[in-house]
């Protein structure tokens, strides 16, 4: 037990003084390995401020019965879409056909696709800096280690497999927004229904940057999914022999001829 107790505090020690000598080392930069991580982290700003600092509106036409006015109602929308709460205003001290627009909103909730991508994109942004990190600060320690580039491997994998998930259900979920704040809203709107009310589609907000981080989303997908080759070359998977040189060290050298 105590031996147990002596090689932990042991290891705890040279993994504390390997973790001490912080030292740049831009050459990880100029590999593939470095520079598509850097690529990621690129790619995953652009993810989640495309999607989650977008702001629209959507506006809706209104002719009333005589004495014939037309006036125009917005409802304003945007990250996370929950458009169920996103409710119809009219310009100030104005009164449209009689109704209380503001009682009626736009139709569906959206916000677990989009909150799910960007918070993950968020996560991904953090985890490439942290690597980054490793690969610039701690070279010698990432490549002599078994462990770190085991979980790199790992983690780019699960990744990459998230990237296809969130990317997906975001552009299902952006189809939707879509139709909802589109031209059929005229049609679900209860006052649109009324006698003498005419309802016609005005206009919504572009909506291109969502368009790119779905495109974003998907590019990273690639990414990730192609850096988890360069990731598994460092791997002891795919190299044991170079992993385990350090540890042979003053041990019994090969057999002649090998």
């Amino acid at each position: 037990m105590a031996s147990n107790i002596y090689l932990v505090r042991q290891r705890i020690s040279r993994l504390g003084q390997r973790m001490s000598a912080f030292q740049i080392n831009l050459n990880p930069l100029k590999e593939p390995l470095g520079f598509i991580k850097v690529l990621q982290w690129i790619a995953s700003i652009f993810s989640f401020a495309t999607c989650g600092g977008f702001k629209g509106k959507t506006e809706i036409l209104v002719h009333c019965p005589p004495p014939n006015d037309n006036k125009t109602v917005t409802a304003t929308f945007g990250y996370p879409f929950r458009l169920n709460q996103a409710s119809f205003e009219t310009p100030p001290h104005v009164n449209v056909c009689d109704v209380t627009w503001k009682d009626h909103v736009l139709i569906g909730d959206y916000s677990s696709s989009a909150q799910f991508y960007v918070t993950f994109a968020v996560f991904v942004f953090l985890y490439c800096i942290a690597a980054l990190l490793l690969y610039v600060g701690y070279t010698n320690l990432y490549r002599d280690s078994r462990k770190f580039p085991m979980i790199d491997f790992v983690v780019t994998l699960v990744v990459t497999f998230l990237w296809l998930v969130s990317t997906s259900a975001w552009a299902k979920a952006l189809t939707d927004i879509k139709i909802a704040t589109g031209p059929s809203i005229v049609q679900e709107l209860g006052p649109c229904k009324k006698t003498g009310v005419m309802c016609y589609f005005g206009s919504v907000t572009s909506m291109g940057s969502l368009n790119v981080s779905v495109i974003f989303g998907f590019l990273n997908m690639i990414l990730w999914g192609g850096n988890a080759w360069f990731v598994y070359k460092e791997t002891s998977l795919h190299s044991p022999s170079n992993t385990s040189a350090p540890h042979s060290q003053g041990g019994i050298p090969p057999p002649a001829g090998m």
